[in-house]
């Protein structure tokens, strides 16, 4: 069902809608529930009592099928449906997040305890802040006890996660014609020097991975993620912007000013006495998240560890400089204690839109999630806390 239904972010009522039937349909005595938010975004809630919050989200990085960002992955094609052979499952974004909420439905089904949140907007995009999961909190008649993130890792139990932010890179320059290159500042039109903006940044990104060690568990990253300047239409002339779009990860304690100020400075330096002398930098911030902990000794952490040890046959691995970020810092902030596990999927060979998964593997995540919805240690934990 989920593989047949779009959900782009932001506009998940679909979705979302048609998840609510499907499982009404299997399961009728629980009450499934499509909470709207927005224009045309949705959650999936369901709850069974008093326990934990499983959440999953239910939009996927790339919109619809795939089709919708052919800038990313360079494929005009849909990627094809989903296709089980021999205990393995090949889908489009099946592991970033399709594959893990599978396995939470079906374990919440099974343990008819505490609440299931599948939630809309969970993965991030410009101008977007978690609204689904927000929504949820804000209608919530009392936050949960402790929350499991069920989203696709390494075989781990994460407990810390970075903060986010997006920058833009504005460098301002002069239009000019191509037919006449020298009326432009700089001389060729900004585009000529791409390089040169795109050198500088990647400076800026060394010194910033530099001066910031992993803290705890977590590490920082930064990336360049889009680069556009001018008009496709009308080629003949030469742009005065040349644009750059960053994903930055973030430690504890850092500021969207000191990011901003580091590399309008790092820009500076390259813009002056060279081919771009006479153009402007400037840096906008939009900030999404800080990072936040959940302290090891919290009882959602220790349960987690317990279920660990009956689902699995090795412990889980220690993650140092994790640097993946996901709405459990939203619950954090809410004062929620939240552990991140979830399976691991690979791209596909063929198409890297398409995920493969080992059902035996996310049937062990599902009974891990079971364990911490309904095991008793957890709400003793929980009591004692």
């Amino acid at each position: 069902m989920l593989d047949q239904t779009p959900a782009p972010r932001g506009r998940e009522l679909l979705a979302a809608t048609g998840l609510a039937a499907f499982c009404s349909a299997r399961w009728p005595e629980i009450e499934w529930k499509v909470q709207p938010y927005g224009a045309e975004g949705a959650n999936l809630v369901a709850t069974c009592g008093p326990g934990p919050l499983l959440y999953s989200h239910l939009d996927t990085s790339l919109d619809g099928d795939g089709r919708a960002a052919p800038e990313v992955t360079g494929r005009e094609d849909a990627p094809g449906p989903l296709v089980v052979t021999d205990g393995v499952a090949e889908g489009f974004c099946l592991g970033v997040a399709r594959a893990p909420v599978a396995a939470a439905v079906a374990a919440f089904a099974n343990a008819r305890q505490g609440t299931l949140l599948i939630a809309g907007s969970g993965t991030h995009r410009r101008g977007g802040h978690g609204e689904g999961v927000r929504a949820y909190l804000a209608s919530a008649p009392s936050l949960p006890p402790a929350a499991i993130v069920a989203k696709g890792g390494p075989p781990a139990l994460i407990t810390e996660e970075p903060g986010a932010a997006f920058l833009k890179v504005r460098i301002t320059g002069r239009p000019g014609v191509a037919m006449l290159p020298a009326t432009a500042v700089p001389v060729g039109g900004i585009v000529r020097h791409a390089g040169l903006v795109l050198d500088a940044v990647e400076t800026w990104r060394e010194r910033y991975l530099a001066s910031r060690a992993p803290f705890g568990r977590v590490g920082a990253q930064a990336g360049v993620g889009a680069i556009r300047a001018g008009w496709t239409e009308k080629p003949d002339l030469l742009p005065a912007e040349l644009l750059l779009d960053l994903y930055v990860i973030t430690v504890p304690g850092e500021r969207g000013s000191r990011l901003a100020t580091e590399l309008t400075a790092t820009l500076h330096a390259v813009l002056a006495g060279g081919p771009l002398e006479g153009c402007s930098a400037h840096v906008e911030v939009e900030w999404l998240h800080d990072a936040q902990v959940t302290e090891e000794r919290a009882p959602i952490v220790k349960a987690a560890e317990h279920a660990w040890a009956h689902v699995f046959d090795e412990a889980p691995l220690d993650i140092v400089g994790w640097t993946g970020s996901t709405d459990g810092v939203v619950l954090r902030e809410y004062g929620i204690d939240t552990v991140r596990v979830g399976p691991q999927s690979e791209r596909s060979a063929v198409d890297p839109r398409r995920d493969v998964v080992d059902l035996a593997v996310l049937a062990r995540y599902q009974r891990l999630y079971e364990l911490l919805l309904s095991g008793d240690d957890l709400h003793e934990h929980v009591h004692d806390h």
